[in-house]
């Protein structure tokens, strides 16, 4: 019974190998996005001498709306396979950043939250830009929407003081 115990926990550990090809997709997806980046940074360039401000504004925003998923899609990608995976040996590399091996679950989510909490506020923003664009429910559902994620990152920062001050006691 006991080799069974010991197989059963051996397969179940070495399971967490299955999430590798969803890193590696999450990979593909940065590169995904880099083709969109350049679609926009051409795109931008083309119009940047004859559009309205306002225009050549929503074309900058886009552009940081696409860094930071891809910033975003980074973290979860190192973190989430040093935290469920295996540690990345990067030999002590001088451009290894200095939060990774260090991100843990929790940390996880506050940078998932805050993140999504950029990105939306970035879309109210291009929003806002065009305001004349938009009516007063999809300005509302907007604003709602960004409020929500705002408030779930003020929630999510809160459990996390609970718990760690829960810990400490």
């Amino acid at each position: 019974m006991k080799k069974l115990e010991h197989f059963l926990e051996a397969m179940i550990f070495g399971s967490r190998w299955l999430l590798v090809p969803f890193y590696i997709g999450l990979v593909f997806a940065i590169g995904i996005l880099l083709l969109k980046f350049g679609k926009e940074f051409i795109h931008l360039m083309s119009i940047v001498m004859t559009a309205p401000g306002t225009d050549v504004i929503v074309g900058i925003l886009t552009l940081v709306d696409v860094v930071l998923l891809s910033n975003l899609l980074l973290i979860i990608i190192f973190a989430g396979y040093e935290n469920f995976v295996s540690k990345i040996d990067t030999a002590d590399h001088e451009d290894r950043p200095s939060w990774m091996g260090k991100v843990g679950f929790t940390d996880l989510k506050i940078k998932l939250i805050g993140s999504i909490v950029a990105i939306s506020g970035i879309e109210l923003l291009k929003t806002f830009v065009n305001v004349k664009d938009y009516s007063n429910d999809e300005l509302a559902w907007t604003v709602g929407i960004h409020l929500t994620f705002v408030f779930s990152g003020v929630m999510f920062a809160l459990m996390d003081w609970m718990g760690t001050k829960s810990k400490e006691k």
